[in-house]
């Protein structure tokens, strides 16, 4: 073969490889979980993976370690294609049958839930860290659910909506819906398939969800000796808490028990009472926006106080300072 020809092969393969091995990256990348209602992976990753605050979540963490934890947005089935129930078996539909994410198929009535409403219109959030294109199937379990015992595909109901290709914004996939739950009461779990149409793979979510009485029984309420300033940043109703978070609201101190946004303080069982506490004036001038709280989640469009500035988020922070990193926005000062 000659000199020319063996360099034209030799290129030519080292082409080869080099597109086999982005379609390799390509195809591993990580792609998302639901965010509300938020689902058991996602709650355990927002509680912190080395030392995760709720039993659940640190059970999770003695069955697996925390490296599916750090992979909260991969439970996922390369080649489902539409076959999920055929491929995944009962008692592992948490996991997709994936030994890595086992620690999420436990059958227990302690896992983080979000309070759900029975009706009227609601928006379900799916935190995406690559978009592709697809449907979302929702399912919830049948009347008569036991969380204590392993979840089977026989006790899902058929399913209750299906979005395909909806809007996705700031890392968020939004798809609304009016709620037909008005038979349901007390826990319940979601659980939701991802089917790309782009490809065979299909990505797995569990949600645990309560309507009415049957949520996780709040701590004991802390006594408090008054007098206390309060010092933990105000609750804002846009921004988004992991369990353990703590906010001041209405002249208390409150400690979140597990993921939650929307939800005021002293009206969800999310929230346990620490004491009451002096409320500190609000910032100076014109500055209404929540003080900046570097563990608290915000989404796009959120606004918090800073050094004397209004700051509004561009997309998905936690801990990035307010002008020291690029997804703050400068909104003047106040």
């Amino acid at each position: 073969m000659g000199r020319w020809r063996r360099g034209v092969l030799a290129a030519t393969m080292s082409a080869v490889a080099i597109a086999f091995a982005v379609l390799t990256v390509t195809q591993a990348h990580a792609h998302g979980s639901m965010q509300n209602p938020v689902s058991r992976v996602y709650e355990c990753f927002l509680e912190g993976p080395e030392h995760p605050q709720t039993a659940p979540c640190q059970a999770a963490v003695a069955i697996g370690g925390t490296q599916p934890l750090y992979d909260w947005n991969e439970i996922h089935l390369l080649n489902a294609n539409g076959q999920s129930r055929s491929l995944i078996p009962d008692g592992k539909l948490c996991s997709a049958g994936v030994d890595k994410y086992k620690g999420f198929d436990q059958a227990r009535a302690d896992w983080p839930a979000t309070n759900m409403p029975k009706s009227g219109s609601f928006t379900f959030q799916y935190k995406a860290t690559a978009p592709h294109r697809g449907s979302f199937e929702f399912f919830i379990t049948k009347n008569g659910y036991d969380p204590t015992k392993p979840l089977k595909w026989s006790d899902l109901d058929p399913s209750f909506v299906k979005f395909t290709d909806p809007p996705l914004a700031n890392g968020v996939y939004t798809m609304t819906t009016n709620l037909p739950f008005s038979g349901k009461t007390g826990r319940h779990l979601i659980y939701t398939i991802w089917q790309r149409s782009d490809s065979p793979e299909a990505f797995y979510t569990c949600s645990d969800v309560v309507f009415g009485p049957g949520g996780p029984s709040p701590s004991p309420t802390k006594s408090s000796p008054g007098g206390g300033t309060c010092t933990a940043p105000a609750w804002a109703t846009t921004n988004q808490y992991p369990g353990g978070s703590v906010v001041s609201y209405q002249g208390h101190t409150w400690k979140a028990q597990w993921w939650t946004q929307g939800e005021a303080p002293g009206s969800a069982p999310v929230w346990v009472d620490q004491g009451s506490c002096t409320p500190t004036t609000k910032p100076p001038g014109s500055c209404t926006a929540p003080v900046w709280d570097p563990t608290s989640i915000y989404t796009g469009g959120s606004q918090v106080t800073y050094a004397v500035h209004t700051w509004q988020a561009q997309w998905w922070t936690q801990g990035d300072t307010p002008g020291m990193a690029a997804v703050w926005v400068d909104k003047g000062s106040c």
